[in-house]
């Protein structure tokens, strides 16, 4: 399948309030629409996660993240220009996306993803997509397609194509927590 098939069939899949399986900018990932509250609740059945644990939500662009956060310091901005890997920052005062997904304290970790097929398909959707490792909460985060577990996969409504053959191991994104005054905190 090409490309821009298999982005297609995903985020149909996502705005019928379905879960895929994709590559990501770091580790294959479970995503859904980040504003379905049903289907984020059900990527936290699949992980079987408390969902206290919050998920991270992918994007395409700052304009996003604007509409989504009370407000962006100024040092989010410089963050992310200069980050060369990829970087999640977790905002403050989140809304516009299903409540399940942010945290107690009204936060929510977004990253800017430059990797062409997630990229793709959050411009396809046209909203957030949920990023959350492959893998059941506490067991090792898949580096790989082939590394992901048959429960994992039998709980997506789609598993995209691309790169499943690429066996490069990938890593999580950095971690920082920016909070009020631009106050920032590594995590990861």
């Amino acid at each position: 399948m090409d490309f821009s098939e298999d982005v297609k069939r995903a985020a149909e899949c996502m705005k019928k309030g379905g879960i895929i399986l994709y590559p990501t900018d770091t580790i294959w990932g479970l995503g859904c629409d980040a504003t379905n509250e049903t289907a984020v609740r059900r990527i936290y059945e699949l992980k079987k996660r408390a969902d206290s644990k919050s998920m991270l939500v992918l994007t395409d662009s700052i304009q996003v993240i604007e509409r989504i956060t009370d407000e962006v310091p100024e040092v989010a901005y410089e963050l992310i220009e200069a980050a060369d890997q990829p970087l999640t920052i977790i905002y403050d005062g989140a809304h516009g996306v299903a409540p399940n997904l942010i945290s107690e304290d009204g936060s929510l970790g977004i990253r800017i993803t430059k990797e062409a097929y997630s990229q793709a398909l959050c411009r396809a959707l046209g909203r957030p997509v949920v990023s959350t490792s492959a893998n059941i909460s506490g067991e090792k985060s898949a580096r790989w397609f082939g590394e992901i577990t048959e429960e994992i996969k039998r709980g997506a409504d789609y598993i995209s194509s691309y790169r499943r053959e690429d066996r490069t191991p990938h890593k999580a994104s950095n971690i920082i927590k920016i909070g009020k005054g631009g106050v920032f905190k590594i995590i990861r």
